[in-house]
């Protein structure tokens, strides 16, 4: 499984990334987790707000800061 965040390094985007962090560490999961900054990379995924959680190459959420329980119903689906 491959987990990106997309945003551009501002406080929200750096704390659900390290949310997604916790809830694989928690999982037990080998998933990778790519912080991804890049605004011409974020651009091919047509999301207008940040932070955005992306799994496996599908935004699943995008504008919205998750709470760990959220992050891991949506790594568990």
């Amino acid at each position: 499984m491959e987990i990106k965040v997309l945003g551009t390094g501002c406080l929200s985007c750096k704390t659900l990334y390290e949310t997604t962090q916790q809830a694989i560490a928690e999982l037990g999961s080998d998933a990778t987790l790519v912080k991804e900054e890049d605004l011409l990379k974020i651009i091919e995924y047509n999301i207008l707000s940040f932070p955005a959680l992306v799994i496996d190459g599908k935004v699943v959420s995008a504008g919205k800061q998750l709470s760990m329980k959220e992050v891991t119903e949506l790594l568990t689906q």
